[in-house]
């Protein structure tokens, strides 16, 4: 089936904390996964919808937009848009935190114990998933303002990674790059402020990887969103994915680590796989394909694993997107099926 016997976490896992998700890691995956994520529980289990709260008292924005729902988006969540309040120099804008180098530190005190105690595995390193600045932008920002305001994003991204490397040792870190709305703009699903949007969005991504120091990991989580348990928009096929891949590992000023590619459920078909015979990945970065759903079990991830085998020799399996918002109860079923498949 073409497995490489390892297995990768998005970065949501719907438990109650760090400590429990890292235990059921180990419990369930082990080894397999290389990498373990602290779940993203708490206030972040729904990807960035957590940093609203960073604009809402930020004395250099204005809300200008509230209650807006948003077209494409599967769910009735009414979302706020800011823009920069008067006056303000977008040069001149700052954020005290966006908080990630913060759930970070206390995250890896966890796993730290936790592998000197023996629960996780002495290979495993510690994984932090973190938004693009265009996922910032575009999910709090209104659209005349975004290029004005990146910058000051990208600034911010930098500032908790720095902290992130200056606590956590960087042989055991990964940092995974979450690549979503460049993904689904470019497929038309979000309006996107710059006209090329692969190369732009590939030039942004790149300097979020230098971001990483050199002796840390970087991936990439290639994505199309889950509002409402739901795609924004359908991928046609692969390509796009491999689109996006194969010009980050070729621009990376550093070796990306890994890239992880969604499959939905109901495409087992080789139409939507044969664009991975253009995939030009470097030796050194790993494939993960998210074909793994529990809906269909081991009968219909084996279809999938079968049908991507035929483009591609050699990939590890994950989940389409994070799951943290599926019933906690199915999350070692789902944990289990991703290690029995990766075995063969």
């Amino acid at each position: 089936m073409g497995t490489q016997g390892n297995v990768h976490l998005v970065g949501s896992v719907g438990l109650k904390d760090a400590e429990s998700v890292f235990r059921t890691l180990a419990e369930t995956v082990g080894s397999r996964a290389k990498r373990y994520p602290d779940g993203e529980t708490d206030e972040r289990g729904y990807w960035i919808r957590w940093q609203k709260a960073v604009l809402d008292n930020h004395p250099q924005f204005t809300l200008e937009a509230p209650d807006q729902k948003l077209e494409g988006f599967k769910d009735d969540l009414e979302r706020n848009f800011f823009r920069v309040a008067d006056g303000v120099d977008p040069a001149d804008l700052t954020f005290e935190t966006l908080g990630y180098a913060d759930y970070a530190k206390s995250s890896y005190a966890v796993f730290a114990r936790l592998k000197s105690e023996g629960v996780i595995p002495p290979e495993t390193r510690f994984q932090v998933s973190i938004p693009t600045a265009l996922a910032l932008v575009s999910g709090f920002i209104v659209f005349e303002e975004r290029a004005k305001v990146e910058g000051a994003y990208e600034r911010a991204l930098k500032a908790d990674i720095d902290a992130i490397a200056a606590t956590v040792p960087h042989d055991q870190l990964a940092i995974q790059w979450d690549v979503c709305f460049e993904v689904v703009g470019h497929d038309g699903g979000y309006p996107i402020y710059f006209d090329d949007i692969l190369g732009g969005s590939v030039e942004r991504v790149v300097r979020h990887c230098a971001f990483v120091p050199e002796n840390a990991e970087v991936g990439i989580h290639l994505c199309y969103g889950d509002p409402g348990h739901q795609h924004i928009v359908e991928p046609k096929d692969i390509g796009t994915s491999v689109a996006f891949a194969n010009a980050i590992a070729a621009a990376s000023p550093r070796p990306v680590q890994w890239v992880h590619m969604p499959v939905p459920r109901e495409r087992s078909d080789d139409a939507y796989f044969a664009a991975l015979d253009g995939l030009k990945l470097p030796p050194e970065t790993e494939l993960y394909l998210g074909l793994v759903h529990l809906t269909d079990g081991a009968e219909g991830t084996s279809k999938r694993m079968d049908a991507a085998a035929a483009h591609v020799g050699n990939f590890g399996l994950a989940t389409e997107c994070g799951f943290g918002r599926r019933d906690p109860g199915t999350i070692p079923d789902l944990l289990r099926l991703h290690n029995d498949l990766a075995g063969g």
